[in-house]
């Protein structure tokens, strides 16, 4: 495998983000070491921040972050935010202590769904475009009470603040980067009007369309031989029965557009012919496409999202630093390719 000690994740022009290990899929004694393994490993390799996820089943993302903060030097956590867990000052309050006790920045992946049942558990019956519309007052709130210029008062359908100060005060410097999930018309409205990076899981490069302020959601399998990337790769996911019975009934209890357009996706894409592959998420093991070939294969597939004006890209959780190795070579001739 070519390595060269300069090469890194991600550039000024191109953030790069790992994603966190999930504590419903680790033994809990080993868990938190998990974490900072990965955490050390995404920062070696020049990423950004790393993304923490939530959902009821998890446990809480800012405890999380602070552990990766305490165990890393310059490490963003990209914190999943959902308004159903959260008050939006309680959010505002999180993000200027951890910069209070540790000079960190941290970015935001604002969430507007999640898993129905979650939703349901919690007595939370939004419909969807209304979720995007209370993840607009919640965020627009948020930034407002970090950016620290006055007393904030906001009435809207969702959300009443009056004369609201946040303390301790957030450095100008350290405010948050903010992502908004969602592929829908509605979600990308929403990261439109606030100015922020509208994140999605990708169709077939050619099917994407060209957004200077898009960022995507991808694993990537890649090695310098095609051969020995896709046996890594089926080594790695192989089909499950269990799981593809249990992406079908995802699928009937999701109001997601993008579950819904990867899973038609995934019928007309034949396995092998393209770096593209859903298997990976037909089997319930992930939920982002993977790009999948020899490095040059799939550095050119990654350029050509990076051409579209996808300039963030979050990679599936690490299973090793190996493989982070890797995909930087994979950077490296993206970046020989494109400018970034």
């Amino acid at each position: 495998m070519a390595q060269s000690a300069q090469v890194v994740i991600g550039s000024k022009a191109l953030k790069v983000f790992s994603t966190c290990p999930q504590s419903s899929a680790v033994d809990r004694d080993s868990y938190a070491q998990n974490v900072v393994d990965v955490a050390r490993w995404s920062e070696q390799a020049g990423c950004e921040g790393i993304l923490v996820y939530t959902d009821n089943s998890l446990v809480d993302p800012w405890l999380l972050s602070q552990i990766i903060i305490q165990r890393t030097t310059r490490l963003c956590p990209l914190v999943a935010v959902q308004p159903a867990y959260m008050h939006p000052y309680s959010v505002a309050k999180m993000i200027s202590s951890l910069a209070h006790f540790y000079q960190r920045r941290v970015y935001l992946n604002m969430v507007a769904g999640g898993f129905k049942h979650d939703l349901a558990a919690l007595q939370d019956t939004t419909s969807h475009d209304e979720r995007y519309a209370r993840l607009l007052e919640y965020t627009t709130i948020i930034m407002e009470l970090l950016r620290g210029r006055d007393p904030v008062t906001y009435q809207g359908e969702f959300y009443a603040v009056h004369n609201l100060r946040l303390t301790p005060a957030l450095p100008p410097d350290l405010l948050p980067g903010v992502l908004v999930s969602g592929s829908s018309d509605a979600g990308l409205a929403v990261a439109r009007t606030l100015g922020a990076t509208a994140v999605k899981y990708p169709k077939q490069v050619g099917c994407e369309p060209d957004d200077s302020n898009a960022g995507i959601r991808v694993g990537i399998i890649a090695r310098e031989k095609e051969s020995e990337a896709w046996k890594n790769a089926h080594t790695r996911f192989p089909e499950d029965r269990k799981g593809q019975l249990t992406h079908q009934l995802a699928m009937k209890a999701s109001d997601s557009v993008w579950h819904r357009d990867l899973t038609q996706m995934a019928a007309s894409i034949k396995q092998e012919a393209s770096p593209y592959w859903l298997v990976p998420f037909e089997n319930y093991k992930t939920f982002c496409p993977y790009l999948v070939g020899s490095y040059d294969r799939v550095a050119a597939e990654l350029a050509g999202y990076v051409e579209r004006g996808h300039r963030t890209v979050i990679l599936d959780i690490p299973p090793t630093r190996e493989e982070l190795e890797h995909i930087k070579v994979v950077f490296a001739r993206v970046g020989q390719m494109v400018a970034i």
